[in-house]
């Protein structure tokens, strides 16, 4: 990477429970990453999987922000490593190792949103709605 490349890049701050960091660490160490690697990765591979690949899921010129190109490891780098550590592995073995712990993410971030007032179930209409929705 170019001096030129490192100043179009900008610093993004979050913050996260210590377990969490952690467990980015380990699985960036496991797949031989840097953590930034790792979470870059890891947040474009949400974009894409929710459907939200549209625009900023791949740089000004049209090409994919995460990739071999730029050090970030995309599904099929990941891949590899689970089958280099495995050896073998069937679909769902896969699946699970790639996606982790979602369903739980999920359920802990709907619980959440419902907490502090931004969304909640209704029963009428079949699922979560926005309580802005409500005013």
């Amino acid at each position: 990477m170019s001096s030129e490349d490192d100043a179009e890049r900008t610093a993004v701050k979050t913050y996260v429970p210590r377990y969490q960091k952690e467990s980015w660490k380990e699985r960036a160490d496991e797949l031989g990453m840097t953590q930034s690697e790792f979470v870059r990765t890891m947040v474009q591979a949400g974009v894409r999987d929710l459907g939200l690949d549209g625009e900023g899921a791949s740089g000004p010129d049209g090409v994919d922000d995460v990739g071999e190109d730029d050090g970030g490891a995309g599904l099929d780098a990941r891949v590899v490593a689970e089958l280099r550590e495995r050896g073998v592995a069937d679909w769902e073995t896969l699946l699970t190792a790639l996606t982790g712990d979602f369903e739980a993410r999920l359920e802990e971030t709907l619980a959440a949103l419902d907490d502090e007032g931004t969304i909640r179930y209704s029963p009428r209409d079949g699922g979560y709605v926005l309580r802005e929705a409500d005013e």
